[in-house]
């Protein structure tokens, strides 16, 4: 049986222009045209206060969720930010990210770092 292939784009930066027009835009436009069967935008950092803060990129959170991208938050970084409720109330999957990143990174998985 083949592997999926998944996509993860862990999100650091929370400039506007970057996340508008990378994050968003390369992980909608992945499920859309079928460039990816699976892409998963890590929230990590200072990602996690924009995400919980900013409703326009919210609102770019959720269409891209309506094309199929999930997204999940570094609960470390959501607790440090004093925002984890938020993002779970969000519906967002709010895990510890340390060990399963390694994992991809040691196992040479898709991985794009924004």
């Amino acid at each position: 049986m083949e592997e999926k292939r998944k996509l993860h784009i862990l999100w650091t930066n929370a400039d506007v222009n970057t996340s508008h027009h990378m994050v968003m835009m390369y992980s909608t436009n992945s499920m859309l045209k079928g460039w990816w069967e699976e892409v998963t935008v890590i929230v990590w950092g200072a990602t996690a206060k924009y995400v919980a803060e900013d409703k326009d990129i919210l609102e770019r959170l959720r269409l891209a969720e309506q094309a199929g991208v999930k997204f999940s938050a570094c609960i470390n970084c959501a607790i440090q930010l004093g925002v984890r409720e938020t993002l779970e109330n969000l519906g967002l999957e709010v895990i510890p990210w340390g060990a399963p990143l390694t994992e991809l990174i040691e196992n040479k998985k898709p991985l794009i770092s924004v």
